[in-house]
């Protein structure tokens, strides 16, 4: 299974990575904001996103929503320091399978990402 990385940190990004490679998932895109985000799964179209929602360019929330246009079977995990409910609901409206709160840990990660990768391997 393919994974695309979507944070406009880099510390985070790199995080993100290391648990992933240890699930075994490739990685086949890393994007820096939404704009980028969007271009990249164009190109790859990975079966899971990791994406954070505060960004440039292109927010979590917009970017989400053009990537359920393009592959509506795609989960996407959002990892985000908000904590407003209202930002959530629009995530799993927009069509999130899942959400990490930042800070989060690679443990917290993993169950989001196994979560993901069972939901798809049915």
């Amino acid at each position: 299974m393919k994974l695309m990385i979507v944070d406009d940190s880099n510390i985070i990004r790199k995080m993100i990575e290391n648990t992933v490679r240890s699930l075994g998932l490739e990685i086949a895109a890393v994007a820096g904001n939404g704009e980028e985000a969007v271009e990249l799964f164009k190109r790859t179209l990975p079966d899971i996103v990791t994406m954070d929602i505060t960004m440039p360019k292109l927010d979590g929330i917009g970017c989400l929503k053009q990537i359920m246009n393009i592959k509506p079977e795609t989960r996407v995990v959002m990892c985000t320091a908000l904590k407003d409910h209202e930002t959530g609901l629009a995530a799993l409206k927009a069509g999130a399978f899942g959400f990490v709160s930042k800070p989060f840990t690679a443990v917290q990660l993993t169950e989001e990402l196994t979560a993901a990768m069972n939901d798809i391997a049915g």
